[in-house]
């Protein structure tokens, strides 16, 4: 009972409430299709011009808006990126004309550059607080306590 408390109490000090999770794009013309079926007014102010574009047009695809690397890469930030297959945890330094300048997380003297056709924009993870995992821990921690407190009086 003991070895596995140890156990559970080391496994909780190396958890951490922060992930890095990936923004998803929304596309306009669900949103839009979305709320009209709901009864509301489009929130795009162009929506005359895509119900005619899309009465002209039904059945071609809308390419997904394409996604700005700077600006969602911006100095000082932590994320995880895909470049070339291999996934890297870094923070942003700088960009220097295409080139993106970062550090990896722990080792801020190793510097890396990568031209931004090789990060891949989809899988740009921003770290983030986690409020379920934070709650998860929270309510470990009080169940450790308890029972600490009840095999104490016992």
């Amino acid at each position: 009972m003991q070895k596995n408390l140890y156990f559970i109490i080391i496994l909780f000090c190396f958890s951490s409430c922060y992930t890095y999770q990936v923004k998803k794009q929304a596309d306009p013309v669900t949103a839009n299709k979305e709320e009209l079926k709901k009864g509301g007014a489009p929130s795009n102010t162009n929506s005359a011009q895509m119900k005619t574009a899309e009465s002209l047009n039904p059945n071609a695809q809308q390419a997904p808006a394409p996604i700005n690397i700077q600006e969602r890469l911006a100095p000082n930030k932590n994320v995880k990126i895909n470049v070339d297959g291999k996934t890297y945890k870094v923070i942003v330094d700088k960009w220097e004309s295409d080139s993106l300048v970062v550090h990896p997380v722990h080792q801020p003297k190793k510097i890396l550059k990568f031209h931004k056709n090789q990060i891949n924009a989809e899988k740009i993870g921003e770290k983030r607080f986690s409020q379920p995992i934070a709650d998860i821990i929270t309510v470990t921690v009080y169940a450790g306590i308890a029972v600490g407190i009840w095999s104490l009086l016992r």
